[in-house]
């Protein structure tokens, strides 16, 4: 259940062309054959007098993995769907977007509010209420396969005591899984009922998507096998009924065609005004209405919402002004490898690009030798890049050493389970990476030298000596002392530097780069120190 990813759209677009099954699965087919992540696919355009439909795999051999009988895992798509049902209550008069969170949670909850503004229903459906992303209680992070197995009602009331809001509901868009698991819950309290039975009642039965579930798998329903991004079979997610509203829908694409159609169809049935105030603008940074992206496509503005779970990828858009939409199920996780966008673009927007499949490739020899060294990832952990045999291999601190595999696409990954590696050449040449894992980004720093860097002697550390100015009563002093240089900011500790490259020294530990700059006669007479993506210059008086 990552955070939804914004479909990037062009400024201006031309009319999407009518699509047919074979032009469809030939479409599906360019992107998506030979990838890498040997994905499997149930792909459908939705127009208002047909429906085009296609399931294709990576590699054709993997083709009996699913088919029109296959539930998927949707993710976060099922925001949308709780959304619908917050709609219904408020077309029936039990609520409103401006009630606050705490009037539908249990007499007595204590929600967290910011200078006496409280989180309203509007904020938690345009992800700014403030809470953070996860509740704090009763999930077990150390076993990312299925983290929400275990997390229960209790434990996510009781996490918002440990809530402090660090600004005014509203101000600001803050992807939030917990929020929306407090709405689903909250949700289904209003209602009266546990939250499966509403969506059957409330949505499912009325649009007949007869095989969508959450718990409660219908006959002739085949759950699809979960695969994360590195091929392999992961555990599929589970849910508690009533917090499933956040990312625990499964659905076959007959079912999520009939979820399109009916968010397309202008009707005055109850489910139909309820998806179309859900539809409506409710926050403009970014534009949102009730869990649901807004991107603009010209004069055009599309409904977009993305979603994964540990071993599936799911994307929904609805063009109301064409009566168009598009629907992508994949049995695999897509987030590191970027997501469903660019085929979930094109089909709906012509004149955006495709994309194209990510396959294996032979990493360059120089690529390699580049990136061995010690890191430190950010949030703490240390991982040893090493090179042997024309392959790379990774060791985070404390596990067993993991080999990495290439794609055409420059990246690289673990074969034994779901992250990618991706190299980051800086300014000066020298190599760092950025690590994505579980929805994560995560900067990775260089400890240590390059394999290639030949460490500087005493005397020319010495070089560096000297005091540097950075702010009013702010400087750093920086010496030689053992065979090392040792900076020491005003009113601070002293703290060694490892040299990494020419003129450049870094404290990983502190997320810290020391920049040197040199006059024309070649002296030392400046630095640049890098923190937190500040810059702080001084220039160089002699000790």
């Amino acid at each position: 259940m990552k955070p939804a990813a914004l479909v990037a759209l062009v400024l201006a677009a031309a009319p999407a062309h009518a699509m047919d099954d074979a032009r469809l699965a030939q479409l599906v087919r360019q992107r998506l054959d030979g990838d890498r992540t040997g994905a499997c696919m149930a792909v459908a355009v939705v127009e208002r007098t047909h429906v085009s439909r296609t399931f294709q795999c990576a590699d054709p051999a993997e083709a009996g993995r699913i088919g029109p009988e296959v539930a998927f895992e949707i993710g976060s798509v099922s925001k949308t769907m709780t959304a619908v049902l917050l709609a219904d209550l408020i077309q029936q008069g039990k609520g409103s977007l401006d009630d606050t969170l705490a009037s539908w949670l249990p007499e007595g909850t204590k929600v967290p509010e910011f200078q006496g503004q409280p989180i309203l229903l509007r904020h938690v459906v345009t992800h700014a209420s403030g809470l953070p992303s996860l509740p704090s209680r009763g999930m077990d992070l150390a076993r990312m396969d299925d983290p929400y197995a275990r997390l229960d009602a209790e434990a996510l009331l009781a996490s918002l005591a440990d809530v402090q809001l660090g600004h005014a509901p509203g101000s600001r868009f803050e992807y939030s899984n917990y929020a929306s698991m407090l709405l689903s819950y909250a949700v289904a309290r209003r209602a009266g009922t546990d939250l499966e039975t509403l969506l059957q009642q409330r949505l499912f039965a009325p649009l007949g998507m007869d095989h969508a579930y959450i718990n409660r798998r219908p006959d002739g329903v085949r759950e699809a096998k979960a695969h994360g991004s590195h091929g392999k079979e992961v555990p599929a997610w589970r849910f508690a009924t009533d917090l499933a509203g956040a990312g625990g829908v499964r659905a076959t694409l007959a079912d999520m065609v009939r979820y399109v159609q009916g968010g397309l169809a202008l009707g005055d049935t109850p489910v139909s005004r309820a998806m179309v105030m859900t539809h409506a603008p409710v926050s403009q940074a970014p534009p949102m209405g009730m869990n649901w992206m807004i991107a603009p496509v010209g004069s055009r503005k599309l409904l977009v919402h993305e979603g994964a779970t540990g071993g599936f990828s799911s994307l929904v858009i609805l063009d109301p002004e064409q009566e168009r939409g598009v629907v992508i199920l994949s049995d695999t996780n897509w987030i590191s490898v970027g997501g469903l966008a660019s085929l979930g673009n094109h089909l709906a927007e012509p004149s955006l690009p495709l994309g194209k499949p990510r396959r294996a490739a032979t990493p360059p020899a120089e690529l390699l030798q580049a990136l061995v060294g010690d890191y430190q990832v950010q949030g703490g952990m240390k991982m040893s890049l090493r090179s042997r045999d024309g392959k790379l291999f990774l060791q985070p601190a404390g596990q067993p050493e993991y080999e990495m595999a290439y794609d055409d696409a420059g990246d690289f990954h673990p074969r034994d389970f779901d992250a990618l590696l991706r190299p980051d050449m800086r300014s000066d040449g020298t190599y760092a990476f950025t690590w994505m894992q579980s929805g994560a980004m995560l900067q990775a720093t260089r400890f240590g030298p390059r394999a290639d860097f030949a460490q500087p002697s005493p005397a020319e550390l010495a070089a560096y000596a000297g005091t540097y100015p950075l702010a009013p009563g702010f400087e750093l002093s920086v010496r030689e002392e053992g065979g090392r240089l040792v900076a020491q900011a005003t009113g601070q500790g002293a703290f060694p530097m490892e040299a990494v490259a020419k003129d450049r020294f870094e404290a990983p530990a502190l997320m810290l780069e020391l920049h040197f700059g040199r006059d024309h006669d070649g002296a030392v007479d400046a630095l640049e120190l890098h923190q937190a993506g500040r810059v702080l210059r001084g220039q160089r008086q002699a000790r």
